[in-house]
């Protein structure tokens, strides 16, 4: 399918995204109104439509065309990864996701890959948190990947650089940028680090 985006206008998100904005909306409604009536502004309310987000393609502004899969991020089932391509770059947004091998193909030859990554000791940001009773851990397990995943997808899909983010840990001292480097860098030449200082890894 192929969907082309007003600008300013159209919103995109999963089948839920509209009733967040819904709940927005009323939640400051009051405020809404009163600016209408004293300020002369228009009503949010009716500015933005958001449309529901599936697989296929959506045509953007300024020639960009972005494509959409779903990936595997359990409990929730509208959840996806995407791909932005635009004349002369294209950048590949897995999303969070557990492993899932269509990705390669799908980020094929990108210019970019932007990946979540639950890094090597998650186990240890966990426990230092306070969350031992292996909820969060099993969330993490089946609904993410780890670095070494991130650079063996990158590597399949022959992308020109890597970018990790959503890390996990981010501010634990024992889990340093050298852990990250050290689990990407033999198969990853480029790579960037996102939530952390990246200069020495670009």
């Amino acid at each position: 399918m192929d969907r082309r985006v007003e600008p300013w206008r159209d919103g995109l998100g999963p089948g839920r995204a509209g009733g967040i904005l819904a709940g927005v909306s009323n939640l400051d409604g009051a405020d809404i109104d009163l600016r209408i009536a004293d300020e002369g502004r228009p009503d949010l309310r009716a500015m933005v439509t958001v449309l529901p987000l599936e697989e296929g393609r959506i045509s953007l502004p300024g020639g960009l065309t972005m494509d959409a899969i779903r990936n595997i991020h359990p409990p929730l089932a509208d959840t996806f990864a995407l791909r932005f391509q635009g004349s002369a770059k294209t950048v590949v947004f897995s999303g969070d996701t557990a492993r899932y091998p269509p990705l390669a193909d799908f980020a094929r030859g990108a210019d970019l890959l932007i990946r979540s990554d639950a890094g090597g000791s998650a186990r240890a940001a966990v426990v230092r948190v306070g969350n031992t009773d292996g909820r969060l851990m099993a969330h993490l397990l089946r609904s993410h990947t780890f670095a070494a995943d991130a650079a063996q997808l990158a590597t399949a899909a022959g992308v020109g650089a890597l970018a990790l983010h959503h890390l996990i840990p981010t501010d634990d001292p024992d889990f340093t940028e050298a852990d990250w480097d050290a689990a990407v860098r033999l198969l990853v030449s480029t790579f960037h680090l996102g939530g952390m200082n990246a200069n020495s890894l670009d």
